[in-house]
């Protein structure tokens, strides 16, 4: 077993970290690796290594790090993945349900079952785990970023503020499976591409129905207008009941396609500028990801 630790994660502490490791050894482990990646050619290194069994020891940006080392390798069904949740928001880890306290995640992993589950790929080659975010959505990414190494999981609803107080939107054409959702001739404050639930930390719900096996990309597309409008909307968004607005578009679909002015986009929390057009398809089961048992997950 090859734990993968990001040592630049804000909150990824050596502490929560050696707690995690103590206790796979303590639980019956095998042969337990650990090794900090502060670069990719780190992550290559350590993916050349003879591990089948590959732990994220990390968040949301970590795991996308680790996915999109092993899709350019060709290595996505060589491992069987599992995660420590040890980063800032963990949001993949709440969809799945992984304990977020270290010794109950270590003890999860080893109980837990390898499932095929799904990933995003863009036409760059980049694959994302949970989500992608343009727009709004991807500024706040971008604002709460300013703020992680000293808010920690606060930065999120502060990059949110920061980013909606005065949002005015984007010019964009948004397609699903070659179906128009929306066109240009009205802003729209955000597209957002669900894997996993959540968002932000756990602040926000992307798509409460969303899940990582379904085969499909739960596409959602915010088009709020007005100041208390959209305060409202970040309300229901936090709740999760932000689909039956009627501003809000919901599609399930393989292929999504985006073409906009241009804009911020966030993949699991890494951001791109000035992004004017994207197509994204879904990969069916692309890998196996250990899923806590439901008792432990509880």
């Amino acid at each position: 077993m090859l734990v993968i630790n990001n040592s630049r994660s804000g909150s990824n502490g050596e502490r929560q970290l050696r707690t995690a490791v103590g206790e796979l050894a303590v639980a019956g482990a095998d042969a337990v690796e650990v090794v900090s990646c502060t670069s990719p050619a780190d992550l290559d290194a350590a993916l050349d290594t003879e591990h089948e069994m590959l732990v994220v020891a990390g968040g949301d940006g970590s795991l996308h790090a680790v996915a999109n080392a092993l899709h350019r390798r060709g290595g996505l069904g060589s491992h069987t993945v599992g995660l420590l949740p040890l980063g800032t928001g963990n949001d993949f880890a709440r969809t799945l349900g992984v304990p977020l306290e270290p010794e109950t995640a270590a003890r999860a992993l080893l109980t837990g079952t390898p499932l095929p589950l799904d990933l995003f790929v863009d036409d760059t080659g980049e694959v994302t785990v949970n989500a992608v975010h343009l727009g709004v959505g991807a500024d706040s990414t971008r604002e709460a970023a300013r703020w992680k190494e000293t808010l920690g999981p606060v930065s999120f609803p502060v990059g949110g503020l920061a980013a909606g107080w005065a949002a005015e939107g984007y010019r964009m054409r948004v397609t699903a499976d070659g179906e128009e959702v929306v066109t240009p001739r009205h802003r729209t404050l955000m597209a957002g591409l669900a894997n996993g639930r959540f968002v932000g930390g756990g602040a926000g719900t992307l798509d409460p129905g969303a899940r990582p096996d379904s085969g499909v990309i739960s596409l959602v597309v915010f088009r709020p207008r007005g100041f208390w409008r959209r305060a409202a909307h970040a309300v229901r968004l936090h709740r999760g009941t932000h689909p039956v607005e009627p501003d809000v578009h919901h599609r399930l679909a393989r292929t999504v396609r985006v073409v906009s002015e241009p804009l911020t986009m966030s993949s699991d929390g890494e951001i791109t500028e000035e992004v004017t057009a994207r197509t994204w398809r879904v990969l069916p089961g692309a890998w196996r990801f250990v899923v806590p048992s439901a008792r432990d997950s509880a």
